[in-house]
């Protein structure tokens, strides 16, 4: 994490605030998410190097420029056009060019470049979205938030053949996973 510098990642007018343990807001009704939440969740995908990883929601491109440290293949998914021109430029800027952005739903994931050996959601959903399950290899790792408004567990699963194994990791707090498998239309 010392090597991604995370005051380029927000707003010019917040950048004073940037290396505060404190999520902070991009625009478009999001936030970066605050360090420790970063750390938590990088650490919760079990990275051992070479690993194929989705990252769903990527917001300013932080979380993808950590991920991209420790995996040469990162794709990612954010849905708010502006928000993905913004992190693809910032991210070509520093070195991470070779990391694939597209724009999109991401609760639907990416299945032609599926199956992906982690998951990583950086919104919450009401449920487990099927897709991204669906295109997680046998052994590999979601990691996600799950609940409602005010009531959300970050949760590790990992794929095992025909079951999966769930793990709470403790509460969080993040914004909706927004699309046809996560929160519709904002409800």
């Amino acid at each position: 994490m010392t090597r991604v510098p995370r005051h380029l990642f927000v707003p010019e007018v917040l950048r004073h605030k940037a290396y505060l343990d404190a999520p902070l807001p991009i625009g478009f009704g999001q936030t970066i998410s605050q360090p420790y939440t970063v750390a938590l969740m990088t650490e919760a995908l079990e990275l051992r190097g070479g690993e194929k990883i989705l990252e769903v929601g990527t917001g300013s491109g932080y979380q993808t420029a950590i991920l991209a440290e420790l995996s040469q293949r990162v794709f990612s998914i954010e849905r708010i056009p502006e928000l993905a021109r913004r992190a693809r430029k910032l991210l070509d800027r520093l070195g991470y060019g070779w990391v694939l952005i597209r724009v999109g739903d991401g609760s639907r994931g990416w299945p032609e470049e599926a199956p992906f050996d982690r998951i990583l959601v950086t919104a919450y959903a009401p449920r487990i979205p099927p897709a991204l399950l669906d295109q997680l290899a046998v052994g590999g790792k979601i990691v996600l938030p799950i609940g409602r408004e005010g009531e959300q567990r970050l949760l590790r699963i990992t794929r095992l053949g025909d079951s999966i194994r769930q793990e709470d990791l403790g509460p969080c707090k993040f914004v909706k996973l927004l699309g046809e498998e996560g929160w519709q239309g904002g409800r």
